[in-house]
């Protein structure tokens, strides 16, 4: 660390230690660079969620174990060695394995819990940036970007006073403050965000050999399409880890708002499906319930995610591939990562503020890592696609007599297994009901099996799920401002937030009928205390929102 003016300067800083963060850390250290690493909690993994798979792709310049040696044996749960999709109408079920797709471009996967993960990441980032004359503070929120004469030059932040530093990467997820303030992500778009639930299951090692049929070096992963989430546009999920399960839900937002779904209610809808109950028994006890935003990367992943000295990775940047049953966040977050570390090391010498922006750019792109994100055969199929006249008018011949033989006659069947199966085809998938509602339920009533057994899983309710997380109120500093309380503005976030629901009272939003002056108007209200920082308020309702001083609101124990 050098002194630079009044502030304290690095070569580096590094928000938020994430994969994405770690990973840049790590290759800055061994370039060398002085590295400063802050994170917003008090520990890092205790304000992330993820659902969550780790891929080390075979095309991917970088990987997670390239960087940090140990860490599958450390770090990560259990190996994916199975992969399975579920299309459901009520109680019949057709299945297809997605062995083909999991394995494309594949050199492993595993399931991870991101506080355990995060934490370990930590550890070994404190050690590697120390070396070079930095290290890893925690507990400490950057609140913005710090300008001179209006250009970045570091940052700001509650706890500490500014930093100034050649380089800023952006690690700081997908609520990043810092991508705000400097006018390259916005959150004015529901369809451009998915929301995802998630319940930590309690499980042991033997019973998950018994009821998944694996060894103690197997894991599976299932996801869930069809009717069970009524018109919503998403699906379920479930992935082994090594003492626990991940049973969680994904939508899109905009769906969420349209059908005033509430999100905990969807997850409740998978956890009691019968389909579900050769896997969870009566003994069914939830570790944690958390959420989430998730960008979609198609729509909002930037293609030049810098501004002078500020360098994007991750969520932070719209880098989370969900298209169709890839749903791939991490591994890329650490391509990204590395590759912004090195974007800064080979332009270190450059006088040319922009030099490491651009190279981080190019090396993107010829990575391949964009044409992931942004595949060029979506933006082709989805002009004409995702037009409601469109949807309609495949759906309405989709569920007739001669779509639904037309969809599941044995060479349908063929063909479907592959185009579920292909990279190709899941990459230029529309975003429309069709694929998330109408097919799976047409392939479950035409094809599936009748599921009889009895589901004894009874979740915990809302209050109970808040009960059990663990907060630290900043009392005094709510970190949300609800700017317009009209149910008209700010009403959606009441069925939204998955802490809240139109029939509770004790999450973060409420909605009540106010009598004034002998007519009535329909208000919501706010209590911060409940919230999992999720942002998803943010975009659907009428708020300046912000995330808590560090250390404080939620911390997750598992992630």
């Amino acid at each position: 660390m050098a002194g630079n003016g009044e502030y304290e300067h690095y070569e580096a800083l590094v928000v938020g230690c994430g994969p994405g963060g770690a990973a840049a850390a790590a290759r800055l250290a061994d370039h060398g660079v002085e590295t400063l690493v802050l994170e917003r909690g008090v520990e890092a993994g205790s304000k992330n969620v993820s659902g969550g798979l780790i891929y080390g792709e075979e095309s991917a310049p970088y990987t997670i174990d390239d960087l940090f040696d140990g860490f599958r044996e450390e770090a990560a749960e259990r190996p994916v060695t199975e992969y399975e999709i579920h299309n459901i109408a009520g109680n019949k079920v057709k299945s297809f394995p997605l062995t083909d797709l999991h394995e494309h471009d594949t050199d492993w996967c595993d399931a991870v819990l991101r506080r355990k993960m995060d934490s370990w990441l930590e550890a070994r980032v404190h050690e590697r940036t120390a070396e070079t004359g930095g290290g890893v503070l925690t507990d400490v929120r950057v609140n913005g970007l710090l300008r001179e004469n209006g250009k970045i030059v570091g940052v700001t932040c509650d706890e500490l006073d500014p930093i100034t530093a050649d380089v800023v990467i952006a690690a700081d997820g997908v609520n990043s403050e810092l991508a705000r303030d400097a006018g390259l992500m916005d959150w004015e778009e529901p369809d451009e965000w998915f929301q995802g639930v998630k319940a930590v299951v309690e499980m042991d090692p033997e019973v998950i050999a018994d009821r998944f049929d694996v060894s103690e070096d197997e894991g599976v992963a299932h996801l869930f399409s069809g009717d069970l989430f009524e018109d919503v546009r998403g699906g379920g999920f479930l992935y082994t880890n090594e003492e626990s399960v991940s049973i969680g839900t994904v939508f899109h937002l905009d769906s969420l708002v349209a059908e005033q779904a509430e999100p905990h209610e969807l997850l409740d809808s998978l956890l009691t499906h019968p389909l579900l109950s050769q896997w969870l028994g009566e003994d069914y006890r939830e570790r944690e319930y958390s959420a989430k935003l998730v960008p979609d990367s198609k729509k909002v992943a930037h293609p030049s995610p810098y501004r002078g000295r500020l360098l994007l990775v991750g969520d932070a940047a719209g880098q989370m591939q969900a298209q169709g049953p890839i749903i791939k966040g991490m591994n890329h977050a650490v391509t990204a990562g590395a590759l912004a570390a090195d974007a800064f090391a080979t332009t270190r010498s450059s006088p040319a503020v922009g030099a490491a922006g651009e190279r981080y750019v190019d090396m993107l792109e010829q990575s391949g890592t964009m044409g992931k994100l942004r595949p060029r055969r979506y933006r082709a199929t989805s002009v004409l696609a995702e037009r409601d006249l469109v949807t309609r008018v495949v759906d309405g011949v989709l569920t007739s007599r001669v779509g639904r033989f037309a969809a599941t006659n044995r060479l349908s069947r063929k063909l479907l297994e592959r185009a579920y199966n292909s990279p190709f085809m899941v990459g230029m998938l529309p975003d429309t009901k069709t694929g998330y509602v109408t097919l799976p339920t047409v392939l479950g009533e035409e094809l599936g099996r009748t599921i009889q057994w009895e589901n004894e899983v009874e979740p915990p309710s809302l209050e109970e799920r808040i009960g059990d997380l663990t907060y630290d109120t900043d009392v005094g500093n709510p970190h949300i401002e609800l700017v317009d309380p009209s149910y008209e503005e700010s009403g959606a976030a009441v069925s939204a937030c998955p802490v809240s629901a139109e029939d509770f009272g004790g999450g973060c939003y409420r909605s009540e009928v106010v009598e004034t002056n002998g007519s009535s108007e329909r208000l919501v209200s706010l209590d911060t205390q409940p919230c999992v920082e999720c942002g998803t308020c943010a975009i659907v309702a009428d708020t300046e929102w912000e995330h808590p001083s560090g250390g404080k609101g939620v911390e997750f124990k598992q992630g």
